[in-house]
């Protein structure tokens, strides 16, 4: 077995590590663009219970959420299936840092644009969507690249649950040919892959959402 032949072989893996990727990526994009939209709204009594939530999930460490979530709630009755107890456990955890990044990008926004689609007549669901949303997602690629990185990084933590990764075959693998520098050397060209692709989306994003003309000289 060469080098390519083991590059193909942890390629059968390689749908479900960017299938967890994207729920998860997905997941945490929702909750956490909800979340952040509810605290800018300034709804009463909801920002103390958005408060403890991005506490309390980005304290815990996401593979003792998942064993909690995967092995744990059987034990009342309730069996989770391992893609949705991935994204029970990471998706919920980048969900919280997600409502970090974005209420920063929130609060980059020019309160004096606020201010004249207020004078203009906009209520604040209007001004959410035609001023602050807009703009907040230009500040907030950064924080969203770095965050759907970390999804990535945490993803081989799904082989513990029984999807057939690119971890749980490269695992696999190396029991059966002992040459494991070789299949972690392809792992780490698979995922680098994967980054690679993931980066280009978020730029198309970007582009999608930047402002013709600046930073051109």
């Amino acid at each position: 077995m060469n080098f390519y032949d083991i590059l193909a072989q942890l390629a059968q893996g390689l749908s479900y590590t960017v299938l967890v990727t994207l729920v998860c990526s997905a997941t945490g994009l929702v909750i956490g663009l909800t979340l952040a939209c509810l605290r800018r709204l300034k709804i009463p009594g909801l920002t103390p219970v958005i408060d403890i939530y991005t506490y309390i999930f980005r304290g815990v460490p996401v593979l003792v959420l998942l064993f909690m979530v995967y092995f744990g709630l059987p034990s009342i009755g309730i069996k989770v299936p391992p893609l949705m107890a991935m994204a029970m456990s990471l998706g919920l955890v980048t969900s919280a840092y997600l409502a970090e990044v974005f209420r920063g990008a929130f609060n980059s926004v020019n309160a004096d644009e606020i201010l004249a689609g207020q004078a203009m007549g906009m209520n604040k669901f209007q001004v959410l969507w035609y001023i602050d949303l807009p703009q907040m997602f230009r500040f907030s690629v950064p924080g969203m690249i770095n965050e759907f990185t970390s999804v990535l990084k945490y993803s081989p933590f799904a082989y513990t649950v029984g999807i057939p990764e690119i971890t749980k075959q490269a695992i696999a693998l190396t029991s059966t040919t002992l040459r494991g520098v070789e299949v972690y050397l392809a792992v780490g060209i698979l995922y680098f892959a994967i980054y690679r692709i993931l980066l280009i989306g978020i730029q198309l994003i970007n582009r999608h959402y930047q402002i013709p003309g600046l930073g051109k000289a």
